[in-house]
């Protein structure tokens, strides 16, 4: 991947997408290509083809997608799978239409049967039932995983699906009801502690296990395959070490120095029991992560402090 070929990074606002942003330029790719939602609305399937046909990207990194935590994808199931769908049937077919180079798919490791042996070997996907709470999205994800590799096999394109575990980062979207557990956990703590609040209410047992990884992470992972990866088979990326929701909790009121209680709501669902990935298909591809949870947590908190809190 020449440093001056055509790349459109798809979704490059979001959490994912600026973090893949953010690694190409500072490893001095300088033909990036990028649009806002209000300038090409990945739901338009004429929109989607003329801007291919204008642009004709040589790579493509698909990261824009709809999504959110338990909560939007129990309430918005019909949304979540349609516009996924959309999306990225609308950016895989025209990228093989115009003959992309390669392309990489992000897609979700709740892609995975929720009761399937831990940790998660890429090999479990559609060996048992899903989560209920988030069926819906990833059906999408399977499907968008699936046409990756029908157009491979047909087509002789080079795309590439990888997994990633729970995110985190910048740019993350932290409403308190309709985000990831993670950044929602930061906002309400950060308001507990604003506000002297008693108490932080989390949804759920607090029993859930996790795994995190820092998005800028995640965003030198996906360069290191479109790098030095060519196969089809499908890659997780993630650390392999996880913890409970409660321990999160607490190490993010450590971070944000809030000392009220956590109360933890039972008649919220917990979500699949636990969630973490096999990575030696990707350790043996020669990449692995370095930030630990704490770490990665106190850069994100202080980017929301700066940046998101000046700006809402």
């Amino acid at each position: 991947m020449d440093k001056e070929a055509k790349i459109y990074i798809a979704g490059h606002q979001g959490l994912v997408g600026s973090a893949i942003q953010r690694i190409l330029s500072r490893q001095g790719y300088s033909n990036l290509i990028v649009r806002t939602r209000a300038e090409l609305d990945l739901l338009n399937a004429e929109a989607v083809e003329e801007f291919f046909s204008r642009e004709k990207p040589e790579y493509v990194f698909l990261a824009a997608a709809r999504v959110g935590g338990i909560h939007a994808n129990n309430t918005y199931p019909a949304d979540f799978l349609y516009e996924n769908l959309q999306i990225q049937n609308h950016v895989l077919q025209n990228a093989w239409r115009v003959q992309v180079k390669k392309l990489l798919f992000l897609g979700s490791s709740c892609i995975y049967p929720r009761d399937c042996p831990q940790p998660i070997q890429e090999d479990y996907l559609l060996t048992g039932p899903l989560e209920s709470t988030n069926r819906a999205y990833a059906l999408a994800k399977i499907a968008g995983i699936e046409l990756c590799q029908s157009l491979n096999r047909q087509h002789g394109t080079k795309f590439l699906s990888v997994m990633p575990t729970n995110l985190y980062g910048v740019h993350d979207n932290f409403h308190p009801e309709n985000s990831h557990v993670l950044p929602a956990l930061i906002r309400r703590i950060h308001e507990a502690k604003v506000k002297s609040l008693p108490e932080v209410v989390v949804w759920g047992t607090g029993t859930p296990r996790r795994e995190f990884l820092l998005s800028d992470e995640l965003a030198e992972a996906c360069l290191h395959l479109m790098l030095h990866y060519d196969d089809g088979d499908l890659v997780n990326i993630g650390w392999g070490e996880d913890q409970t929701i409660k321990e999160l909790a607490e190490t993010i009121c450590e971070v944000v120095s809030y000392h009220g209680k956590l109360r933890f709501d039972p008649t919220q669902p917990d979500g699949t029991p636990r969630k973490v990935l096999d990575v030696s298909r990707l350790k043996a591809l020669g990449w692995q992560p370095k930030i630990k949870l704490r770490e990665g947590l106190q850069q994100v908190y202080r980017w929301y402090c700066e940046e998101y809190e000046a700006t809402r």
